[in-house]
């Protein structure tokens, strides 16, 4: 009898680390036999979920338990992925009942509930997520990329990525560089290319091409880093009373740095002067609705 409390405390202690759940394999590696396991499914102790998972001491698990039973489910080795993993990591929310699971080639890609991906992942690929087994931040927009994640979605999950995990940008182009013909990640090395840190999107490279676009449309050039009202501003050109800001990526998405912004240019507008903001792809990209902008302003 001890010893049954003794194991009882044991799959509880497990199951506590794992959302409530248990795999069949780790109740045999503490020693139980499959008749002690028969007689706790019977007793009410122990609820089949899946195929050699179990629920420990009553049937409902939450969102968490559902992700382990899943990884469990497939078998050693398995981790979340896709849009689970997305999920899971907040970085693109889903409302879909599948629970998206990678494994090592080989076995079935089907399970009730289990989408099974079977590829190989390198050791960086996966880690855990308090506790859970589950593809990095980087693989897992790799991931989303190969599956048709395009656009504004795409780069949503990346200012996502960076903003909840505080994501090495390093990692991920490595990684695609790992996997350079792998669907999607071209699109994603393009996106990331005008996007990270330590990409041609810094202040002080908008600085210069506003600077051009100036001097190459016979627009009067600005002060540069002039202080108004107490803090820096990126152009002045005080005889209009316009200030330009140039928006570097690196710098402009956090929320805080966007309030702090909204906070700048309110600043401004109280004192009398125009804010335009604009952004690296709107200066090299759509530089005739800069100099279109500019114009207007200044006239």
């Amino acid at each position: 009898m001890r010893e049954e409390v003794v194991a009882d405390h044991a799959i509880a202690a497990l199951a506590a680390r794992q959302g409530g759940v248990v795999a069949r394999r780790q109740l045999l590696g503490l020693g139980l036999s499959s008749a002690a396991i028969g007689r706790r499914i019977e007793g009410g102790r122990l609820h089949p979920l899946a195929r050699g998972v179990y629920a420990v001491g009553h049937p409902l698990v939450g969102v968490d338990g559902r992700r382990w039973a899943a990884a469990l489910a497939v078998g050693a080795g398995a981790v979340i992925s896709h849009a689970t993993a997305a999920d899971a990591w907040d970085l693109r929310p889903s409302t879909s009942g599948l629970i998206h699971v990678t494994a090592g080639p080989g076995g079935r890609k089907q399970r009730r509930g289990i989408r099974v991906h079977r590829t190989s992942l390198a050791a960086d690929e996966a880690t855990t997520l308090r506790g859970l087994p589950i593809t990095t931040p980087q693989r897992t927009l790799l991931d989303l990329a190969s599956t048709g994640l395009r656009g504004r979605a795409l780069e949503t999950a990346l200012d996502r990525a960076e903003l909840r995990c505080a994501m090495d940008f390093a990692v991920l182009r490595r990684l695609l560089e790992r996997h350079e013909r792998r669907p999607g990640a071209a699109v994603l090395a393009d996106m990331l290319s005008r996007y990270a840190p330590g990409s041609v999107d810094t202040l002080s490279v908008l600085e210069d091409l506003v600077l051009d676009v100036c001097d190459r449309h016979a627009i009067p050039r600005p002060l540069t880093n002039a202080v108004i009202e107490g803090r820096r501003r990126d152009f002045v050109w005080p005889y209009a009373r316009l200030v330009v800001e140039a928006d570097s990526y690196t710098w402009h998405r956090s929320p805080a740095a966007l309030d702090d912004d909204r906070a700048r240019d309110v600043e401004l507008s109280l004192t009398g002067y125009r804010v335009l903001r604009f952004t690296y792809a709107q200066v090299t990209k759509r530089r005739g609705y800069v100099v279109r902008a500019l114009r207007r302003a200044l006239a």
